[in-house]
């Protein structure tokens, strides 16, 4: 039954994408009751008329899954007529991206599981669910492309390997490596550390930092990240 304080035409859903050893998964939660009791789908739900809808998106997921303090941003509101079984429900999907490992899932409130799943791997998804990923995972694509938001995922140093695998991980392809290692390099967003690998039983490999402030100097000239 939908409580009573919630604007019942409109809901929330979070799309979670988690990189885990360059794999990309997606955060699920299973309906313990409702119409949809079973099913797997994305963390969501109503919005109350007294909460902002950032606030709203943060407090399902944190409810839902345990997963909490993600900067949440918005992706697009999915409005088809026949989205919803037998109601008019709009729903505004917000998404993040993070280090699936630092994010373990508890399943709480109405969810009796809480899982992360490989993208290749969904299980059948409620109502418009399976197109809301489909989307999101084309719209992640299309921004790590054109804006170095994957950077966070690596340790602060990194090798070339590291980053090149990140990459691949995110979009889901195999990318030749002398080409990646070249167009990185060309963009001057790399520092190197003076240092290399540690410990590893192959030849050490360099490691480099992203160099933030390069990247925003660069922006401001009309510089363009691509991949």
């Amino acid at each position: 039954m939908t409580p009573d304080n919630v604007i019942k035409a409109l809901s929330i859903d979070n799309l979670i994408f988690g990189l885990d050893h360059n794999k990309l998964d997606i955060l699920l939660i299973k309906h313990r009751s409702g119409i949809s009791k079973g099913r797997w789908a994305l963390p969501g739900g109503w919005i109350r008329y007294d909460e902002n809808l950032r606030d709203a998106a943060t407090r399902h997921l944190h409810e839902l899954t345990g997963v909490q303090d993600l900067y949440l941003e918005q992706l697009k509101t999915f409005g088809r007529v026949d989205r919803f079984p037998n109601e008019r429900v709009v729903t505004v999907a917000y998404y993040a991206l993070v280090s699936a490992e630092d994010y373990p899932a508890v399943a709480g409130n109405n969810a009796s599981d809480a899982s992360w799943f490989g993208i290749h791997e969904l299980p059948d998804l409620i109502f418009d669910h399976k197109e809301i990923v489909e989307f999101g995972i084309k719209h992640l694509q299309q921004q790590v492309r054109r804006r170095p938001i994957g950077f966070n995922l690596l340790p602060e140093k990194f090798t070339l390997l590291q980053l090149q695998e990140l990459y691949e991980g995110i979009l889901d392809t195999k990318l030749d490596k002398p080409n990646f290692r070249r167009k990185i390099m060309k963009m001057n967003l790399l520092a190197s550390c003076e240092e290399k690998q540690q410990g590893v039983a192959h030849r050490a490999a360099k490691l480099y930092r992203f160099d933030e402030q390069a990247y925003d100097a660069l922006t401001e000239k009309g510089f363009a990240f691509e991949i």
